[in-house]
């Protein structure tokens, strides 16, 4: 990926604090033979939260794969391809996805800490329908309960991100797909980025229900295992 600005947060800091959510341990209401179907939710999204940021964040370049798959004037909120029409040269869309792609992991730090900080808070009233839902029921319901609230998070850092990269291509790219509206082009791309966050909270989500003994956590082997059953 190419450089943003200087402040861009250090990888092996956001590591450690995704990882740190993963010691969350609160007491449930909702039981069954004392086991709590509150702490077996909270824990699953603890730690699909934790493998999603931990993904997103890696060297593999997924920020890259994922604008490439939306495309860049989507990720801009274009109407039609603009910047596809424009950008013939493989070598240019490459350093721009590429500088779109330190913005998007940027908006990725920014969120990480208010998902861990929400899945330990939030009221889990419906724990047991939740353990018998969908492969992604609780982040579904996590996501619910957020209700649009990482956008807002991410808009400030993104919006910043945009004005001040470094790759002179963001500012051709914006000039093309949103003129003088950033304000629009940095909710369009927030936008983007919370839908592919939460893409990846429930691929996780679903992988642990279908290998709960992968999680070497008692409780959700003890829980999914049952529910699989």
């Amino acid at each position: 990926m190419t450089g943003l600005i200087a402040a861009t947060p250090n990888r092996r800091a956001f590591l450690a604090g995704a990882a740190a959510t993963a010691a969350l341990a609160l007491p449930g209401c909702t039981s069954m033979g004392g086991i709590s179907f509150t702490e077996a939710i909270r824990r699953l999204l603890v730690l699909s939260s934790e493998r999603a940021f931990v993904r997103l964040a890696s060297d593999g370049g997924y920020w890259d794969g994922a604008i490439g798959k939306v495309g860049l004037g989507e990720m801009l909120g274009s109407r039609g391809d603009v910047l596809g029409r424009i950008l013939t040269s493989g070598l240019f869309k490459d350093r721009l996805v590429g500088a779109l792609a330190d913005v998007a992991e940027r908006g990725s730090y920014r969120v990480a800490p208010v998902v861990a900080e929400t899945v330990r808070t939030i009221g889990i009233e419906n724990a047991i329908d939740l353990v018998r839902g969908g492969p992604t029921a609780a982040t579904d319901f996590l996501r619910n309960g957020m209700n649009g609230s990482l956008v807002d998070v991410m808009l400030p850092e993104v919006g910043d991100a945009l004005r001040l990269a470094q790759e002179p291509l963001v500012g051709e790219a914006l000039k093309l797909v949103a003129g003088r509206d950033i304000s629009g082009a940095a909710r369009s791309f927030s936008t983007r980025v919370d839908n592919a966050i939460w893409t990846e909270i429930g691929v996780e989500e679903a992988a642990i229900r279908a290998d709960p003994g992968g999680t070497n956590d008692p409780l959700l082997m003890g829980v999914f295992g049952v529910a699989r059953g």
